[in-house]
């Protein structure tokens, strides 16, 4: 069987990641042989949650697994987005009456089968279930539906990310960092073969403050004086990672960063052969 190409959208946040998604991600697709795409979604919405109207842009643009982290529900829409897609998780470590479902099984285009399901991390972060023992769990639940298997880390601390990486080397197709939309640059491969990278990094505006006008970040920080921390608009930017599989074994054969800006997305949108 040929590889599988998976590609990872990092954090898409408000209005510009969305239009940067739907703007380049058709264009991706067929050009670098995607046969999954699956994205972190938790900001799409005015920077926190998911509505319908964004889950269905996202969804046309090609999009076709969604993770979400600590602010899943901070829209009441997701509650609609649950009933009517399974392919739109909420972390796994969460407790277990929790709404939404916490693993994806979905067909890539290819017709491989694959897994996808997100933890969220303990350091700085609300608390939450032990994120081990629960991928060990959501890994029993697989079985042996699926050996691609691709797991989103959605923790603040360097180190969560790390050790769940090493916890699961071997186990997983691919651990993937989000949360802190900073591209992290150690993508590797891990000894046991698992694909690894802290952060892939945000997709949105990269004039601002992990997506949010600088302007309003600073004043606030300064005087202590609450402001509206509204999603900027400048150098709109998808971060992300490209991740290829054999779908034999389920074990990565290589990760790189993905960063296409402005410049990259008018060559995209204006070149005949792209």
């Amino acid at each position: 069987m040929p590889p599988l190409k998976v590609l990872f959208i990092g954090d898409v946040v408000g209005g510009p990641g969305r239009k940067i998604v739907s703007q380049v991600l058709p264009r991706l697709i067929p050009r670098w042989g995607l046969g999954l795409v699956v994205c972190n979604a938790e900001n799409a919405a005015g920077g926190s949650g998911l509505t319908l109207k964004c889950h269905e842009e996202l969804v046309d643009a090609g999009v076709d697994v969604f993770t979400m982290g600590d602010h899943v529900y901070r829209k009441d829409e997701v509650f609609q987005i649950f009933d009517r897609s399974p392919d739109v998780i909420r972390p796994a470590n969460f407790p277990p009456d929790s709404p939404g479902p916490e693993l994806a099984l979905v067909t890539a285009r290819d017709g491989t089968p694959v897994a996808v399901f997100s933890l969220l991390g303990r350091t700085y972060m609300r608390p939450v279930d032990d994120p081990f023992r629960a991928a060990d769990r959501v890994l029993g639940q697989i079985a042996n539906d699926a050996r691609v298997i691709l797991v989103d880390v959605h923790a603040e601390a360097t180190s969560d990310k790390q050790l769940l990486g090493r916890y699961l080397d071997g186990r997983v197709s691919a651990v993937l960092g989000t949360h802190t939309h900073v591209a992290t640059a150690d993508e590797h491969v891990l000894k046991n073969g698992t694909a690894y990278q802290t952060d892939v990094g945000m997709t949105g505006p990269h004039d601002s403050i992990i997506g949010r006008r600088y302007d309003r970040v600073l004043a606030a920080t300064l005087t202590f004086v609450h402001n509206h921390f509204d999603v900027a608009t400048g150098d709109p930017r998808l971060n992300g990672a490209l991740v290829t599989i054999d779908p034999a074994t389920g074990l990565a054969l290589s990760i790189s960063r993905v960063c296409i800006d402005q410049e990259e997305t008018q060559r995209l949108l204006t070149d005949s052969s792209a």
